[in-house]
């Protein structure tokens, strides 16, 4: 086990015994921050798809600048930095569900990755299917169409958060939306695309674990095995025509495990897209439910589910 994942164990059973440290209180796995935003001026557009990629535990500074993820920093360097971007928990699924229920603790028996209810609540798949728009989850690691179960290979559950959904659990013709993740290139190559789409590499390529073949390794090793991803599937995306007036996030889901700023931790955040000021770094301070209100607004979604109605615009980046 890593000396950060070993460190957070203990500081959690600490938090767990008796509610004290900087984060939630015991047994609580998120919470809403008070802190105030920058007021910021900027419309969202209107774009033609919007995706959004998410990559494990690691902070702001271990991932800007890093020599191991030249890909993911030309992205950054070309398009939209948030530099105060924070994640709203550790561990994982609370900030997923942020970022597609815009709400985190208030979900009835949350208290961690291994929750296996049903989420009833408004979510990102309602607020599209009610503005007749399509939608999907690209899964890497996914043993099939529409699969619903629980671990399995390179595939985790508590990543896909849509397959937690009620509108998805009782819909076998949305469950079908949840896909393998090598199903993106064949779908931008035959122009079906949907106008979402939630793209989550397996634990061996988004960071979170070493690579394949590897027991150990370092923080260098997992953040290359993920750049490289990235640039090998979502670099074909960023080029083709279908990017066009289109919206990508590759955002973080948590920071380092000892990284409590915000409970969450600061994360890279970078908004890339055809519309988005080239260079631009943002000062606002941004969590995930201003990501999720982007993504819907920028689709003309008026339902903003959870906290993503409130939350900080990020119309700034845009031209």
């Amino acid at each position: 086990m890593k000396l950060r994942q070993a460190i957070f164990i203990c500081w959690f059973a600490a938090v767990l015994q008796c509610g004290c440290g900087g984060g939630p209180q015991a047994g609580s796995t998120s919470t809403t921050t008070t802190t105030p935003t920058t007021t910021t001026t900027g419309t969202v557009p209107r774009f033609t798809h919007v995706f959004i990629v998410l990559e494990e535990n690691h902070s702001y500074g271990e991932v800007i600048g890093s020599p191991s993820m030249p890909y993911l920093n030309s992205l950054a360097s070309a398009n939209g930095l948030a530099t105060q971007y924070f994640a709203d928990a550790h561990p994982s699924l609370p900030n997923y569900f942020e970022l597609t229920v815009g709400e985190g603790t208030s979900i009835t028996g949350l208290q961690g990755d291994s929750y296996s209810g049903v989420v009833s609540q408004d979510n990102v798949v309602r607020a599209l299917t009610g503005a007749g728009k399509t939608w999907k989850s690209y899964a890497g690691g996914l043993p099939s169409v529409g699969y619903l179960g629980g671990d399995t290979g390179g595939y985790l559950r508590h990543h896909d958060p849509c397959v937690y959904f009620s509108d998805v659990q009782s819909s076998p013709s949305q469950a079908s939306n949840v896909v393998p993740v090598t199903q993106l290139a064949t779908d931008l190559a035959a122009g079906t695309l949907p106008d979402y789409s939630f793209i989550v590499p397996d634990k061996y390529d988004d960071a979170h674990d070493c690579p394949v073949g590897m027991s150990n390794c370092t923080d260098a090793q997992e953040l290359a095995a993920a750049d490289q991803w990235l640039s090998a599937n979502i670099g074909p995306l960023v080029t083709s025509s279908a990017f066009q007036n289109s919206l990508l996030i590759v955002v973080f889901d948590e920071g380092d495990l000892t990284d409590l700023q915000h409970f969450g931790g600061q994360v890279a955040a970078i908004i890339v897209s055809p519309l988005a000021k080239p260079g631009y770094k943002s000062t606002t301070f941004y969590e995930h439910a201003s990501s999720l209100r982007l993504m819907l607004e920028g689709l003309g979604v008026t339902d903003l589910p959870g906290a993503a109605a409130t939350a900080a615009d990020m119309g700034e980046f845009f031209k």
